[in-house]
């Protein structure tokens, strides 16, 4: 039997006693000892009558059997679904009907919510707690560790990850065998992983991010993993002296500067820094660089594609820019599906063994933005330069027309991010009678002292009237999703006339 993801990233570690995770408690978990964990949970999954390409639901905390869960739901040939632990019952309820699962997991606490919302399709629930109990963990510890794997091919579906949703309804991408392990593997070979890395993992992992890349690329190269539940600043500086890699979202660099104790000393046996999830600022890339002597290596991915773009691991990694096209991967910049000449700003697309099968349940919004010959219209605006490296703009839904003319975000916000006492900004369009939409900068300062005028007056030599901000709002935070993207949707609800 071949099971495609499973063996590239999972059995060839049933022999291998080396560390794989190593937890907040202090217990450490081979990749051995891993293997044989995912193997009793595979063998509670079918117990519960999970059979292949059955999706099963997962809303649970950031927990070793978590992980193992996942690697159980590959063995056994199901589609893993993740779910933000976030997420509210109305919110959950979408989910479940669309995605119409055999089994959901779910921490005990929100069992009886979850149970409501399966009894109408019959559908099976487990409890994975937070303290390592749970009906799920009392029948994997009485399970045998071993399991027959199931036969899965590398165009057969693996996982099913819904969109975070920041410009409208999730969709379900289904991700295949191949997707993910050309996409882990690629990346493993890019950033040079090897069994020697250990990486510090203080991401969620019910997104792409925390779970495909980082997760995936340590396993392709039996790298060991730092597994934290969640982004702790102490934990952080204690671990970075025994580390070599972190992966993480702007935040997480923000943080760390603003933190005295992180210095280049306390770097100095790192190799690796990635930022993805949403842009990089370019001030945080070049106070990084001040502080510790190295660059911060950001990427550009979505959902439906894994990751499309890194800057290099050998090689100038350019503030502002994600890179270049990663191995295997086709990037065009498009308008009106032709491609623009160099340097000019149009929709990315991309094409490669990366890219998703379409969405669930959604043929209509599959062929919207899935073309025959293969391209995902990835609905971002970019710009590619002479030696083919890419820049993102903004969202083409986020593309402001005023007057006439095309007014992208991202160009205002660079503006606005470099005036001193300007913390980040965020730059969006509402309903304007006359000129269609108008332009709206939402701004976090640093004191109260900077006000609108104080600003406009700063940008006006730098901007075109037309796309100068005509209100400025002050706000203690931009509205994010859990990866740290600015919700704009959020922002244009809240500031529409």
């Amino acid at each position: 039997m071949t099971n495609t993801l499973y063996d590239a990233l999972f059995a060839r570690h049933a022999q291998n006693q080396a560390p794989f995770l190593e937890c907040d408690d202090g217990s450490i978990v081979s990749y051995a000892a891993f293997v044989r964990r995912a193997a009793q949970i595979a063998n509670v999954l079918t117990d519960a009558g999970v059979a292949a390409s059955d999706r099963i639901v997962i809303q649970a905390p950031k927990l070793v059997d978590t992980i193992a869960l996942y690697a159980a739901a590959v063995q056994t040939g199901a589609v893993y679904l993740p779910l933000n632990t976030a997420y509210t019952e109305a919110e959950l309820s979408y989910f479940i009907d669309d995605a119409s699962p055999r089994l959901v997991i779910c921490d005990a606490k929100d069992a009886g919510a979850m149970s409501r919302l399966c009894a109408d399709q019959k559908i099976s629930v487990l409890t994975l707690d937070a303290d390592g109990t749970g009906s799920l963990t009392v029948a994997a510890n009485a399970a045998p560790d071993t399991f027959d794997t199931v036969d899965r091919g590398p165009d057969d579906l693996a996982a099913l990850l819904y969109t975070s949703g920041t410009t409208g309804r999730s969709k379900g991408a289904m991700l295949s065998h191949r997707n993910l392990v050309s996409n882990a593997t690629v990346l493993t070979v890019h950033w040079q992983i090897t069994a020697s890395d250990r990486l510090i993992h203080a991401l969620p992992i019910f997104h792409t991010h925390g779970l495909f890349v980082a997760m995936n690329t340590s396993l392709i190269a039996g790298a060991s993993i730092r597994f934290m539940e969640r982004f702790d600043i102490d934990l952080i500086l204690s671990e970075l002296p025994r580390s070599t890699m972190l992966m993480g979202v702007p935040t997480f660099y923000t943080r760390l500067l603003g933190d005295a104790r992180f210095t280049q000393e306390l770097c100095a046996g790192m190799r690796l820094f990635v930022s993805g999830s949403a842009p990089l600022l370019a001030e945080t890339h070049s106070a990084f660089e001040d502080r510790t002597g190295q660059l911060i290596l950001e990427r550009y991915g979505m959902t439906e594609t894994n990751m499309i773009t890194s800057n290099p691991f050998d090689g100038a990694r350019v503030a502002g820019t994600v890179g270049f096209p990663l191995a295997g991967t086709q990037v065009v910049i498009t308008a009106n599906a032709m491609p623009v000449a160099q340097g000019d700003i149009g929709v990315i697309e991309v094409k490669g063994d990366n890219v998703f099968q379409g969405y669930w349940n959604m043929p209509d919004k599959t062929r919207e933005e899935l073309r025959e010959n293969g391209f995902f219209i990835t609905g971002d605006l970019g710009t590619m330069d002479a030696d083919g490296r890419i820049s993102i703009v903004g969202r083409e839904k986020d593309l402001i027309i005023s007057g006439g003319y095309n007014i992208y975000p991202k160009e205002i916000e660079d503006v606005l991010n470099d005036i001193e006492g300007v913390t980040e900004s965020a730059v969006f369009g509402v309903p304007h009678p006359d000129f269609g939409e108008s332009v709206i900068a939402a701004v976090v300062r640093e004191n109260q002292t900077l006000t609108a005028d104080t600003i406009a007056a700063r940008i006006a030599p730098l901007l075109a009237s037309f796309k100068r901000p005509r209100q400025f709002v002050m706000r203690d935070a931009l509205p994010r999703n859990t990866m740290g993207k600015v919700q704009k949707n959020v922002l244009r609800s809240d500031y529409a006339p």
